[in-house]
């Protein structure tokens, strides 16, 4: 799930001292510094994905109000409507056929209302509180799945950048080491080999140097694009070791700590509380009412109707009563309640029953996956933070026996007690350390946020 790469030892606790202040974009300025958190705020905002989940939601708002209103409210209609007879007709009056033109014009109202319609309404209101839930909780799971991705590009942008730095130091250290070489061999105190060997040791840190710097620039591209950040404008983090920097003792008493953390327990609140699990558990409890409301449609439907009209007419060399009249004295009410069997359908309502029956089988099914997934990825979080911060304090250790040796050769090659090329063996080692340090410990800054994601604190709040 996550690249193999590297970040500063010091940036063990960064994301504890980032700001607490939300982000506004419309106040953002370009110099503006930003932290972690102001990072995963930025994304939220304007990714578009939570746009997309926003949409969803206000679907999901529109099809519970649809719900509510079949379920608790009868439909009410109206209608009108007016016509010219030009030939055979029948007089409404008489009921007899005549050939003279007239005028018809009806007005009505109907109000209907389903007494049982095998509990549809009633399922579908439970089945749209609950995609609400799920559009909700699909959100935050997007939400999480977001600021996850900016919390690793943002950790690889300060690495690359606090490495690329290492080397520029390293550059530096070998041209003057270069300089006074040469000076050396000018005396006669070193050999020309040595001094082509460490030309070429300042043409490697070169390379590295560039290469790293490179990747800098790389990452900090894919940390913009996550963010959707403007391209015109600079994004800043900081790197400043001094801001980041947190005791090791500190660190130490933290990993210790958590190595205590029950496992049960963590596994028992993801599945309780984890998005994911939530939008399978409630997704299954659909499929259930669905497969109910199916079995129940074989069962009569009834329904109670309601209605009232009235008619205006008139005849081409006839006297008819006046509108106002005929309005009132045409009028009629009826009131009828409906019972409709089914009685053949060609077996649909049976292949419906059979369908939702394997949605449901489907969507249990799924569940227990997505439990398994959960309960798996918890535990295998868990193993992989407690190993690497194991192996973490490891490298730290190798990283300060290095860094003494790099120092004691150091000084060798400068009372010439050994050569270039030894120096250059101590001196990749010494990066070597440094590196292995950098990289476990990023794994564990990043499978301890995805254990305290799976405990209940999200990414935007650790």
């Amino acid at each position: 799930m996550v690249k193999k790469i590297f970040i500063t030892v010091l940036f063990a606790t960064a994301g504890k001292l980032m700001g607490a202040s939300a982000w506004a974009q419309e106040e953002q300025a370009p110099e503006k510094v930003m932290t972690l958190r102001d990072c995963m705020a930025y994304a939220i905002s304007n990714s578009t994905k939570m746009r997309i989940q926003k949409a969803d939601i206000g679907d999901a708002q529109i099809a519970r109000r649809d719900a509510a209103l079949a379920l608790f409210t009868p439909t009410i209609s109206g209608q009108t409507y007016a016509y010219y007879n030009f030939g055979r007709s029948i007089d409404p009056q008489t009921n007899t056929y005549f050939n003279t033109t007239s005028f018809h014009n009806n007005y009505g109202v109907s109000v209907g209302y389903d007494l049982f319609d095998g509990f549809q309404a009633v399922n579908n209101y439970k089945i749209s509180k609950t995609g609400m839930q799920i559009a909700h909780s699909q959100q935050d799971q997007v939400e999480a799945d977001i600021c996850l991705a900016v919390m690793e590009a943002y950790y690889n942008v300060v690495y690359y950048k606090r490495l690329a730095d290492v080397y520029q130091e390293q550059v530096e250290a070998a041209e003057q080491s270069l300089l006074k070489a040469r000076r050396q061999e000018e005396l006669g105190q070193k050999g020309h080999a040595d001094v082509i060997q460490m030309e070429a040791d300042l043409a490697d840190r070169k390379y590295d140097y560039t290469n790293t710097h490179n990747m800098y620039l790389d990452q900090k591209m894919i940390l913009s694009d996550l963010m959707f950040w403007p391209e015109e404008e600079e994004l800043v983090i900081p790197t400043n070791l001094n801001e980041l920097s947190t005791p090791a003792s500190t660190l130490q008493e933290n990993i210790l700590e958590e190595k205590g953390t029950d496992a049960q327990s963590v596994v028992d609140y993801a599945l309780a509380n984890n998005p994911g699990v939530k939008i399978a558990q409630w997704q299954e409890q659909n499929a259930r009412r669905e497969l109910s409301t199916a079995k129940w449609q074989l069962l009569p439907s009834i329904g109670i109707y309601a209605g009232w009209s009235t008619s205006y007419y008139t005849y081409q060399g006839a006297e008819t009563a006046p509108f106002k009249d005929q309005f009132k004295n045409n009028r009629g009410e009826y009131v009828e309640v409906s019972l409709s069997i089914p009685l053949w359908d060609r077996l649909s309502r049976h292949s419906k029953i059979s369908k939702k029956k394997h949605a449901y089988q489907k969507a249990t099914a799924e569940l227990e996956q997505k439990r398994r997934d959960i309960e798996s990825e918890v535990r295998r979080a868990i193993q992989d933070r407690d190993g690497s911060a194991t192996a973490y304090l490891q490298a730290q250790q190798k990283a300060e026996v290095q860094a003494e040796a790099y120092e004691l050769n150091r000084k060798k090659l400068e009372q010439g007690l050994i050569s270039p090329l030894e120096f250059q063996t101590a001196n990749n080692n010494y990066l070597k350390a440094q590196a292995d340090e950098m990289n476990s410990l990023f794994k564990y800054l990043i499978k301890q946020a995805v254990v305290k994601y799976y405990n209940g604190i999200d990414y935007i709040e650790q």
